[in-house]
């Protein structure tokens, strides 16, 4: 879980991010969701206490869920707080639905959550449509972002010489 940045120019905040996902998956697209919440789900959301490590979403019955968000208790609320892990449905339209019903049916591909945020007033979820690295990608992935880091370091060495 990162810490809440707020974007006061673009007007978004984000809640929590899933850093993970990048280093696990290939990213091949990426789409926006509202979120169904309770209230009490908004108040923990905006105090920024969600995690969206090993959550993913899934397609049944025409409608879009989401499975393993961990959204904390609202530390204010009495007798009516929420389950923290609850399944909970997401909003895409109709024919968003469709496409990505048809993408999710191919081998290996798979609806990630990449982070949740505000977006004037309302809870936002951004989704990705997502491939499973392989070790062998994974180790390839860091050795780049290295080579670059090296790269980076000779110039700027280079350049105060």
């Amino acid at each position: 879980m990162s810490k809440t940045k707020t974007t006061s120019d673009e007007g978004f905040r984000i809640v929590c991010q899933n850093k993970k996902a990048y280093h696990d998956y290939e990213i091949l697209e990426k789409l926006e969701a509202g979120l169904v919440l309770l209230g009490t789900e908004v108040k923990s959301l905006r105090q920024g206490k969600a995690n969206l490590k090993d959550s993913y979403a899934r397609i049944r019955q025409g409608e879009i869920y989401l499975y393993g968000c961990h959204i904390s208790a609202y530390s204010h609320a009495s007798y009516d707080n929420h389950e923290p892990e609850r399944v909970r449905k997401l909003l895409l339209h109709k024919f968003e639905l469709k496409r990505l019903f048809g993408k999710t049916q191919e081998k290996g591909l798979a609806l990630i959550p990449l982070k949740i945020y505000f977006s004037k007033g309302k809870a936002k979820i951004e989704l990705a449509l997502a491939r499973g690295k392989k070790h062998f990608d994974k180790r390839e992935t860091l050795r780049r972002k290295e080579e670059t880091r090296e790269m980076e370091r000779l110039r700027k060495r280079q350049n105060t010489s």
